[in-house]
């Protein structure tokens, strides 16, 4: 398999650099194609850096969905590890802004992370998420499957993802009992489940249109919040124009399950900053989430 290794900017609270992020395991998600592709649908796969700066590299025309391992120094691992899915409204993958840049902030404080290349784009005549859905619970069972090998804690596996990523993140958290492909092999028969999630800055969740200003909307039924659904932590801002109702409707149904959940909404932000800390607060998100982690005792160290 092609391997691609990005530069890789991050900016925490007092200082910016930057480094050449690194993977230590690349492996592809399916022994052959992925269920229900087509030779030739698309044209050959593309990373593309935009006028941003940094730039983010936009991943497009995945058809051969992988995973990339990114390891914590040893001296300062814990065990936990989150599965990445970066986010870009299901037709392109903001590879490097919302998935390397975010493993080497796991990185930093000894979670293992893994980023996945799911399908992009969108496939003619399915939901726009079903395939991503196939590739993430064939992701989480690739990362269990190697826990040890990987140094990783089994029960310590959680998903993190963004706008359409954070949907997936939130289908994979809520899905992960369903059947959304036909088994191929031993690796089928391993829990897809997460053992927490994190949704950040969550598009889609009352479908593909509802926005700021539509308080009416439900959650989309395929969104099954139940007593079993793993601890969650979400963020997002009012003036997303995604909506922040979406990510306010799920902590309602967790707490309504009683299953533990940290909802934070900041007044401005916007959508799709990431890492980025030069966009305000709001992109602060992660030194919330590194705390929650510690909190629920994910991170041990």
């Amino acid at each position: 398999m092609r391997k691609i290794i990005f530069p890789l900017v991050l900016s925490f609270c007092f200082c910016t650099f930057t480094m050449a992020a690194e993977p230590v395991v690349e492996m592809n998600l399916w022994p052959g194609d992925a269920p229900g592709e087509k030779a030739g649908a698309f044209g050959p796969e593309e990373a593309i850096p935009g006028n941003e700066t940094p730039p983010i590299i936009r991943v497009s025309n995945v058809t051969v969905p992988s995973l990339a391992v990114f390891q914590p120094a040893p001296d300062k691992a814990t065990g936990a590890c989150v599965v990445i899915f970066p986010g870009g409204g299901y037709n392109i993958l903001a590879y490097n802004h919302e998935g390397t840049e975010v493993a080497e902030w796991l990185n930093s404080f000894g979670v293992t992370a893994v980023v996945v290349k799911y399908r992009v784009p969108r496939r003619p005549d399915l939901a726009k998420h079903l395939p991503p859905l196939q590739d993430a619970q064939r992701a989480m069972r690739l990362v269990r499957q190697n826990a040890e090998a990987w140094k990783i804690d089994p029960e310590r596996i959680g998903v993190l993802g963004f706008s359409a990523g954070a949907h997936l993140t939130l289908l994979a958290a809520t899905s992960y009992d369903e059947q959304v492909y036909e088994p191929i092999d031993d690796t089928d028969k391993i829990s897809a489940k997460p053992n927490f999630a994190a949704p950040i800055y969550l598009a889609y969740a009352r479908g593909e249109r509802a926005d700021r200003t539509q308080v009416d909307i439900p959650l989309d039924a395929g969104i099954k919040i139940t007593p079993e659904t793993p601890p969650m932590f979400l963020s997002i801002t009012d003036d997303d124009g995604v909506g922040a109702m979406g990510s306010v409707m799920v902590y309602v149904k967790m707490v309504e399950n009683k299953v533990p959940c940290e909802l934070h909404v900041f007044v401005k932000g916007g959508h799709g900053y990431g890492l980025r800390h030069a966009n305000g607060p709001a992109a602060e998100w992660n030194i919330l989430c590194e705390k929650w982690m510690r909190q629920m005792e994910i991170v041990r160290k």
